[in-house]
């Protein structure tokens, strides 16, 4: 299985799975990343895909000691189920 990188010119978060593309859009500023979408494309849907990716890129942003804004539904509702991940939320 491929692993989550990041793709900084594209502005988002990138799992390859048999030649395809999934991907967690993102814009970035000082300290804070809103995720704005997720993309896991027809062929590599029901194999948990979305949750890899959300993850991996969950992680990386742990790393690097960033806040969240899900503005994405899925990355917000992944958020909400993994609570291991609750304090990475910007507090609004």
């Amino acid at each position: 299985m491929s692993e989550v990188r990041d793709n900084p010119e594209k502005h988002q978060f990138e799992l390859i799975v048999d030649g395809h593309t999934a991907l967690a859009a993102y814009r970035l500023k000082p300290g804070v990343i809103t995720f704005t979408h997720t993309e896991v494309p027809k062929e590599l849907g029901g194999r948990g895909i979305g949750s890899q990716l959300a993850k991996g890129a969950l992680d990386l942003v742990r790393e690097r000691g960033l806040k969240v804004i899900p503005l994405c539904p899925f990355i917000k509702a992944y958020i909400e189920k993994n609570a291991s991940y609750q304090d990475l939320l910007l507090a609004q």
